[in-house]
């Protein structure tokens, strides 16, 4: 029986793995792979600590640093991947799709999420060759050129005020006639004199050789264009990875985990969630790391607390959802 189990090996699952260890709590890691969605990126220039740094060297950083701790107070089951979760009252069991299964008296969701590929001939093709899915790690290497985003949510326009700071133009491309975002940040980004609009437009195809230099589409009338761009900026959803703890926690329309920002805790009051499976406002790799740290400290509180046989009014201190 472990004191916490930790889902995750991105920022957010190692940076509360290290700080368990640290504060010696019988821990077990749980995670299918190292680095998180940043292992497909060339260069993040936005990781606090490191200038510049691929998304394969952070994933081995992040690994090498938790494996550091490996141990008396850490255990780590890789590769394994969390299928199902059950809360048993006192505890919870995790089961792995190689059938092992763990107890713990408390569980970080640190799973993740996938970003909603752009399914169109040449995505594939140029997927980090001038396609790419975070603006806060690739924006910056697109600086003074032409680049187009493609959603209309908050998301797309969030990344459209980014790259508008440094890009040359922005082109959004919008598959209906009205937007997903909020009407305040609508007309703050469409007010600015580098950006520009296709509304009912059709993605046809993202053109290039050995990097992006254009995409080509259908317009609102029917016409068939390209449009030259350097890049490629994709924000059309999340997928979070949190069906093996459906029914325990709380989630919302799209299965992200309702969590207090205060704390990090879900609905379970055993359970806290962090980083990209969450519904937090934000979603990076610093804030990953920061939030998992939040709920480590809250974890341990609990922890103890239980330990000392202290009661833990879940009123207070659970998410009211």
């Amino acid at each position: 029986m472990y004191d916490l189990a930790i889902v995750g090996g991105g920022p957010a699952g190692v940076a509360a793995a290290v700080y368990a260890a640290r504060k010696r709590l019988k821990t077990i890691l749980i995670t299918d792979d190292w680095g998180g969605q940043s292992t497909v990126s060339p260069e993040i220039q936005n990781w606090i600590g490191d200038t510049a740094i691929s998304g394969t060297d952070l994933a081995k950083k992040l690994r090498g640093h938790v494996e550091s701790y490996k141990g008396e107070w850490l255990t780590i089951a890789s590769p394994h991947r969390a299928k199902k979760t059950e809360d048993k009252g006192t505890h919870l069991t995790i089961t792995c799709s190689d059938g092992s299964v763990h107890e713990a008296h408390t569980l970080l969701v640190a799973s993740g999420s996938n970003r909603r590929k752009l399914e169109v001939p040449g995505a594939a093709q140029f997927d980090q060759k001038g396609l790419t899915y975070c603006a806060s790690c690739d924006g910056p290497l697109f600086a003074d050129m032409d680049v187009a985003v493609i959603g209309g949510g908050n998301a797309a326009f969030e990344t459209a005020m980014q790259l508008l700071a440094y890009c040359k133009t922005v082109t959004l491309f919008n598959r209906g006639e009205n937007f997903r975002a909020d009407e305040l940040t609508v007309e703050k980004v469409l007010a600015h004199p580098k950006m520009r609009v296709e509304k009912n437009s059709t993605l046809l195809e993202v053109t290039g050789e050995k990097f992006v230099n254009g995409l080509r589409f259908r317009n609102a009338a029917g016409e068939e264009k390209t449009l030259p761009v350097a890049g490629v900026f994709v924000e059309i959803g999340l997928v979070p990875n949190t069906d093996w703890v459906k029914g325990v926690v709380k989630m919302n329309e799209i299965g992200q985990i309702i969590a207090d920002p205060y704390t990090q805790r879900t609905s379970n009051s055993r359970i806290w969630a962090a980083g990209d499976c969450t519904d937090g406002k934000y979603h990076q790799n610093n804030i990953a790391a920061g939030d998992a740290v939040k709920a480590l400290e809250d974890i341990y509180a609990f922890v103890h607390m239980e330990k000392e046989h202290t009661p833990v009014s879940v009123e207070k201190e659970a998410i009211v959802v």
